[in-house]
């Protein structure tokens, strides 16, 4: 490709330099006010391919209405053609991009000598023969059935993401589109190789750090939605390494705040269901966040990328029958993610496997019939060998104890016709109750919470008698008033794993597994780090072979089971394969000011740990005001005002200890303040005041951090959770303070 600029002017070459310097890919040179000469003509593609998706939705919607499933024909008929419609329903839920850009590059590959050029529209020149694929967020073809759109997973789309100066992968070129909807607005060059050459460059030797810079600043720029967005179109390389790491076994990928770990979770999701379709289509691809606020933040980008199917989660979603909706504090919670808390189920389950205290002596017409207080110890202990859950066993207890009475009778009887006439006596009943009960987790739990004598009994030689009384509490009138905690939450998948479901009858056509904990064929985790080893437990227990993918950083461990490393992490999750590693090092989000300020506080939570490196050198200065003695509220409402115009059309986060949330949502009233609160509404305000502790994982234009000494002292792990609270801005950062700050923020 000739290159009309071939003599450079003196900016194209100092951003050159600067370019190398930074080790950067190189940049075409050109006047920054042109416009590119291929605009009209790249543009006239791009409506093509519109054109093409278009027909394509068209084609698929006609579908419909032909495999509309109707309740004529055999049943193989009907399930055939359910089968289709669910196939032609998703396939049109992939070709609804929304706003969403379908085409965002163009790979320009040299061809080996005697290869001709491919269907999409190639390039000659200088360099021979060049194939051209554009990439987008779909595959995308014509009547012709010729490729169009190459989808961003495919394996010939890979050098989009990795080609470097060093190892270009067999590109001339790439180029970057700046799109609004369907139009075209800019297109940004990289040159590799000969290409370099011919405009008289010299070869990029370094490694380059940013690919197509140009689209990823400006997509930093723009501001927060209250919706996390998908990165597909300025994935950088070591994040695309990481989404395309192979399926089997646990990948555990440490990432500091910014380095974009949750979108790279979430595009490898994307990516493994594109490649490895079957099996996990039918497996299934769980995606497990650490609230409520962070699914709802993050919900919209696989969707985007066209997989909607995936199950996203908190671990409190995976137990059914109950509702969750509080966190215990403290030692409580403490011991409920223990480990030790699994010996404890065992024993408290088989407190509830008892032989009868006396004999059961029954009447039976004119006679007695008996079962002996040592029988039923024998009976007990079948039960334990021969069952590994405990209501699947019930139904050998109940044969064993007819089997038993009928024994006992003067004259044979059958232990059937003994069941038919004793099965609803009261004393029978009893003893069964007692021997042997059918729970479910719920049941088991509130009686076990709420007796002391139980609690003790399973706690003797696991827990202390500080640890077991944490777990005490008062029994509710009602199972249905119970109010649990998310914390019960594994405590509740530990005893559901080890009770089973009940014995019931099932309905015509319901599976046997229908009461069973479901497995997933790949299960993405993020905020990894604050997990229990219970919770943990909790998710292997869900792994149907072993693959996950683990993210999170170290450096934001806030909660009672804060890890130190990840290989106490990997200690409790399936160790099938050998677990491979990745780390994210480049800070996209957090401009440099915000970053040197939150390394501050990092060097006292984790001296160990680095901060990322932030590719935004630039960006405004941290403000750090002191408020005059009791009007801290009414300097956070003043400073709200200030930041929303800043940040104007984006979103602003006062960030705030729970024990202060009210007295500031109150002052912002009184200012006449519009604002959310992110347990009520999420993200959907232009101003949000959110609990410390719910902010992990989370983005916002602006944000302010409110009384730093406080949230050091409330939280468990305090110069964390300070420095989660500091890494969330992607614009500006004020810290608003009445109280001494924390040494860890002091210059």
């Amino acid at each position: 490709m000739a290159d009309p600029h071939r003599r450079i002017p003196a900016s194209a070459r100092s951003v050159a330099a600067v370019a190398r310097r930074l080790r950067w890919p190189v940049p075409v040179p050109r006047q920054p006010v042109a416009p590119h000469p291929d605009l009209i003509a790249e543009q006239a593609y791009i409506d093509e391919a519109y054109a093409c998706l278009d027909a394509s939705r068209a084609a698929a919607s006609r579908l419909t209405s032909m495999v509309e499933v109707g309740r004529g024909g055999t049943e193989q008929a009907r399930f055939e053609r359910e089968v289709i419609f669910d196939t032609v329903v998703n396939r049109l839920t992939q070709l609804q991009l929304g706003d969403a850009a379908l085409c965002f590059g163009r790979i320009d590959r040299e061809l080996e000598p005697g290869l001709e050029p491919g269907l999409a529209p190639g390039l000659t020149g200088p360099l021979g023969s060049i194939e051209s694929f554009y990439i987008g967020r779909i595959a995308v073809a014509n009547s012709d059935q010729d490729p169009v759109i190459v989808d961003w997973r495919a394996p010939v789309a890979e050098p989009f993401y990795r080609a470097t100066g060093r190892q270009p992968m067999g590109l001339a070129r790439r180029r970057h589109f700046a799109t609004r909807g369907r139009q075209l607005l800019g297109i940004e060059d990289e040159l590799f190789g000969d290409t370099l050459a011919s405009l008289g460059l010299p070869p990029t030797e370094a490694q380059p750090v940013i690919s197509g810079q140009g689209a990823l600043f400006s997509a930093l720029e723009t501001a927060r939605t209250g919706r996390l967005g998908d990165i597909v179109a300025t994935i950088q390389g070591e994040q695309d390494e990481i989404i395309r790491a192979p399926l089997p076994g646990v990948l555990v990928v440490q990432g500091g705040p910014g380095t974009g770990k949750t979108v790279v979770a979430l595009h490898r999701a994307a990516y493994l269901l594109y490649t490895h379709r079957f099996p996990l289509e039918g497996q299934g691809v769980l995606v497990i966040g650490p609230n409520r606020l962070f699914l709802g933040y993050i919900e919209q980008v696989l969707p985007s990328l066209g997989e909607a199917g995936v199950e996203l989660a908190v671990l409190a979603d995976l137990v059914p029958g109950v509702s969750i909706r509080a966190y215990d504090l403290g030692l409580t919670a403490r011991v409920k993610g223990d480990p030790r808390m699994v010996r404890f189920v065992q024993r408290a389950l088989r407190d509830r496997q008892r032989p009868l205290r006396s004999d059961l002596v029954v009447g039976y017409g004119l006679q007695r019939l008996t079962l002996r207080r040592d029988r039923s110890v024998e009976i007990i202990r079948d039960a334990r060998r021969r069952h590994r859950r405990h209501n699947a066993a019930r139904r050998f207890v109940e044969n064993e104890v007819f089997a038993e009475l009928a024994l006992s009778a003067r004259d044979e009887l059958a232990a059937s016709e003994v069941r038919e006439r004793l099965r609803r006596d009261p004393q029978v009943r009893e003893a069964l109750e007692w021997m042997w009960p059918v729970l479910t987790p719920a049941q088991f739990l509130h009686d076990l919470y709420g007796a002391r004598g139980l609690l003790r009994h399973a706690a003797e030689g696991v827990f202390s008698d500080e640890e077991w009384m944490a777990l005490h509490r008062e029994r509710s009138e009602s199972i249905s008033e119970v109010v649990w905690t998310h914390e019960d939450a594994p405590v509740l998948d530990e005893a559901r794993a080890l009770l089973g479901p009940k014995p019931r009858r099932r309905r015509s056509g319901e599976r046997a597994d229908d009461d069973e904990i479901r497995t997933y064929g790949h299960i993405v985790v993020d905020e990894a780090q604050d997990l229990s080893p219970m919770q943990l437990r909790m998710l292997e227990r869900r792994s149907l072979n072993g693959s996950m993918t683990v993210v999170g950083d170290i450096a934001q461990a806030t909660g009672q089971w804060a890890h130190a490393s990840w290989e106490e992490i990997l200690d409790r999750l399936p160790a099938r394969r050998p677990p491979q590693r990745a780390e994210l090092t480049l800070g996209y989000r957090l401009p440099a000011p915000i970053m040197a300020l939150a390394a501050r506080v990092l060097r006292h939570a984790a001296p160990e740990l680095q901060p990322p490196r932030s590719v935004r050198e630039d960006g405004a200065e941290p403000i750090i005001s002191r408020a005059t003695p009791g009007s801290l509220a009414r300097a956070v409402a003043e400073i709200t005002v200030t930041e929303r115009a800043e940040v104007d059309p984006g979103q602003v986060a006062i960030i705030c200890p729970s024990s202060i949330i009210d007295h500031i949502c109150t002052a912002l009233d009184d200012a006449a303040i519009a604002y959310g609160r992110a347990t009520r509404n999420g993200l959907e305000h232009r101003v949000t005041v959110v609990e410390v502790g719910l902010v992990k994982g989370l983005e916002v234009d602006a944000a302010i951090v409110v009384e730093p000494a406080l949230i050091v002292a409330e939280q468990a792990q305090g110069d964390r959770a300070l420095y989660v609270a500091l890494t969330r801005a992607t614009k500006r950062l004020a810290v608003v303070h009445e109280a001494p700050l924390p040494p860890s923020l002091e210059p």
